[in-house]
């Protein structure tokens, strides 16, 4: 098959990379690296051809709630989801030890969730990065003897680093989800003859007392499973908010006409995409 280009938030080595790889194992696939996240949303507008990998949410930290904005706000629709165990492991330059390693770099939530494990090294300062690859790269690049990156081991394998403890993080249950995106029209091509089992979809409600228990009882009549709902203020609209509901169903039909009962009962539904749901 041909060579896949995906647009990650990163560079090499990091989460996002690992996860597009994994997603599309058996491809050949090259990464098309974005500042931030807007960056990425650019990217894929204006390239129908790439396909973006954005982590919406996490075990630990939640909802990415920019991303959530940013997909609704876009023209790109959702094709699959991917989840992903987040190991972390501390690697540093080969031949060194943990004693000679004085300050450890990496982005904030990933010290935050290795937290309990550095703590035990009272000598090493815990330098804020943007990014756990990032981190890695920069320690490789510039060759910082008694420096060590957080970041997972892909990204310590990709730069040449020396793995001086695995799985370093606090909570072992911490996985990430992540959405695949692309250009509407390439979406429906890239979909077509897929299962479809689920649904994410943003919607308004009107300012009424029992709008939103109306309309999740519609979903539950019809046999539709809310496996997320996230709330977000609407800017300039006191104490009205817009909500974000992922839906899965066995039934497409009865997804439908679920669809179909609640429109009367909301406000700006966007379905930001139907695709096979990753278990």
């Amino acid at each position: 098959m041909s060579e896949l280009r995906v647009a990650i938030q990163g560079v090499a080595g990091c989460f996002h990379d690992a996860a597009a790889r994994e997603f599309f194992a058996g491809r050949d696939v090259e990464t098309v690296e974005c500042d931030t996240f807007h960056d990425l949303f650019d990217a894929v507008a204006a390239d129908s051809d790439l396909v973006g990998i954005v982590a919406i949410e996490n075990t630990i930290a939640g909802s990415l709630l920019q991303n959530h904005e940013l997909l609704r706000e876009s023209n790109l629709r959702i094709i699959g989801e991917y989840k992903k165990y987040i190991s972390h492991s501390l690697a540093a330059l080969p031949g060194q030890s943990l004693d000679e390693i004085t300050e450890v770099n990496s982005h904030p939530m990933a010290l935050q969730q290795c937290e309990q494990y550095l703590r035990r090294f009272r000598w090493m300062k815990l330098v804020e990065a943007s990014d756990t690859a990032g981190s890695a790269k920069m320690i490789a690049e510039q060759r910082l003897r008694g420096h060590a990156a957080v970041c997972g081991r892909y990204a310590a394998e990709l730069y040449g680093l020396q793995v001086l403890a695995d799985d370093i993080q606090t909570n072992k249950r911490n996985f990430t989800r992540f959405l695949l995106v692309m250009n509407e029209g390439k979406a429906k091509e890239a979909l077509k003859g897929q299962p479809v089992d689920k649904s994410s979809l943003a919607f308004t409600l009107p300012h009424s007392h029992g709008s939103l228990s109306a309309v999740l009882t519609i979903f539950s009549f019809y046999g539709m499973n809310l496996t997320k709902i996230q709330s977000l203020p609407i800017i300039g609209r006191e104490w009205e908010y817009r909500f974000y509901v992922d839906l899965t169903f066995d039934d497409y039909k009865r997804y439908s006409q679920s669809i179909n009962a609640v429109r009367p009962l909301i406000n700006d539904l966007k379905i930001l995409g139907e695709y096979a749901r990753c278990d």
